[in-house]
């Protein structure tokens, strides 16, 4: 397992850092126990969540449903669930069955 994401069955979970009001949206790297990424929203009346939710869902070929915030909401540090990912834009190995 790595520091910044986990597999359950068939839902991964992130632990990502945020960096609101980048430039452009980029997948940074790891970044200590988490994940990074830069996104265009700035952190204000959840817009910065809702663009990350939408972020994550367009890279991991899901619809925004199946993708929640665990925890987080008003940090720069997030745990988010995806369930059932169909692509990864990020290296999340799946362990072997």
């Amino acid at each position: 397992m790595s520091g910044w994401y986990h597999w359950d069955g068939d839902d991964l979970t992130l632990r990502l850092r945020i960096q609101p009001k980048a430039s452009r949206d980029t997948f940074v790297g790891p970044h200590g126990d988490n994940f990074k990424i830069r996104i265009t929203a700035p952190p204000v009346d959840g817009k910065a969540n809702a663009h990350l939710i939408k972020l994550l869902a367009k890279a991991f070929g899901v619809p925004r449903s199946q993708v929640i915030l665990v925890s987080g909401e008003t940090s720069r540090s997030k745990c988010l669930r995806i369930h059932a990912p169909q692509k990864a834009p990020i290296p999340v190995n799946r362990r072997p069955n």
